[in-house]
């Protein structure tokens, strides 16, 4: 019996792609022994119990951004997590570490190492967080979910996804889509959404702009996020919908996206085969503008920068797109070049290689 530590967490970003794998894992072989390090404040403390397997914990050591009383005793605190860590690699008989990036991640790998245990390491977005940077130079495989991204010995495997997802089919799920929704089957439908949260610049810019979306043919849903306080006008073809639990009937729904460019989202869509405008969320480090990279590239997609979106910029540059039905499927085809639907098996080829040598 082989025994998996997976170890991520903090955002959706490192859980979802994580349990991904931990559930390709369990289908694969149920006698397998899948344990999920974590933190007790991340998402996964409450994802990963609900899915069914054990969370192993450790303590929650942030890298230090400057010279204070915090980064004095990083030190002593990250050696503590790394011997944690190693302790539980021995009481639990670990055979190989598969590090999905955030906290968990980075004693993960310098404990397996020491122990001498094979590890993995995967990278969600094209900008590498710093754990898996660490992590990359001694891993026994590297897999990245986009082309490009900077990480020692890096292989290019995509992003491990919702089995939804996968397995969607989604010309024979669009009437039910269409049906949840309120909308048309037979009328080509436009995707707006920003996250669980919304994005107040997508609604501003579309709750400027419906009415020329409309006119142009299109139904439009959109999905403004619990937040918003955006007006529904209560309009035929036109959804307002503040969170959406079944993402997969809004893509099954959708001709063309306009999103945030998340690496999941990126990925999703891309999986999917859908064309898609890409609104990168502007605060951080640059990640979501070069998660859409290389989607952009390959002709899948476009970039229009959050301060650019505009009902005027709607009007002048996405209405077109919805006539212009050759670009849309030259977009089309390129996102399903580019799409990559296998990720979460291409993670578990990573890991049996490591075991193997």
């Amino acid at each position: 019996m082989t025994t998996y530590l997976l170890a991520g967490g903090g955002t959706a970003g490192h859980v979802n792609p994580l349990l991904a794998v931990a559930d390709g894992l369990r289908a694969r072989d149920a006698a397998a022994e899948v344990l999920v390090l974590g933190t007790r404040e991340g998402l996964e403390a409450r994802l990963v119990p609900m899915r069914g397997y054990e969370l192993l914990t450790v303590a929650k050591v942030p890298f230090p951004r400057r010279p204070d009383r915090a980064a004095a005793a990083f030190p002593t605190r990250f050696l503590r997590a790394i011997a944690h860590v190693r302790r539980l690699i021995r009481a639990r008989g670990v055979d190989v570490v598969i590090g999905f990036g955030g906290y968990a991640a980075a004693p993960a790998y310098l404990a397996a190492r020491r122990e001498r245990v094979p590890f993995v390491v995967h990278e969600a977005n094209a900008k590498p967080g710093l754990a898996n940077v660490l992590g990359a130079r001694g891993a026994a495989g590297v897999g990245v979910a986009f082309e490009g991204t900077p990480l020692r010995g890096a292989r290019e495997v995509g992003m491990p996804l919702r089995r939804e997802i996968v397995e969607l089919d989604a010309a024979a799920t669009r009437s039910e889509a269409a049906a949840h929704f309120g909308l048309d089957a037979a009328r080509p439908t436009l995707l707006v959404f920003g996250g669980s949260l919304g994005a107040v610049r997508l609604n501003t810019a579309f709750g400027g702009a419906w009415r020329d979306v409309l006119d142009a043919g299109w139904q439009l849903l959109h999905v403004t996020g619990q937040n918003s306080d955006l007006p529904d006008p209560d309009a035929a073809g036109y959804a307002v919908v503040r969170y959406v639990d079944r993402m997969d009937l809004a893509f099954a729904l959708s001709d063309l996206v306009v999103s945030r460019s998340g690496a999941a989202t990126v990925s999703e869509i891309n999986a999917l085969g859908i064309p898609a405008v890409y609104v990168p969320y502007a605060v951080g480090n640059g990640e979501q503008s070069l998660n859409a990279a290389a989607s952009v590239r390959a002709g899948a997609a476009i970039l229009i920068a959050d301060a650019d979106l505009t009902p005027e910029r709607v009007r002048g540059e996405i209405v077109p797109l919805l006539r212009d039905d050759a670009r849309r499927a030259a977009m089309r085809d390129a996102a399903g070049r580019t799409g990559i639907r296998t990720g979460t098996e291409n993670v578990i080829a990573l890991v049996d290689e490591a075991l193997a040598r």
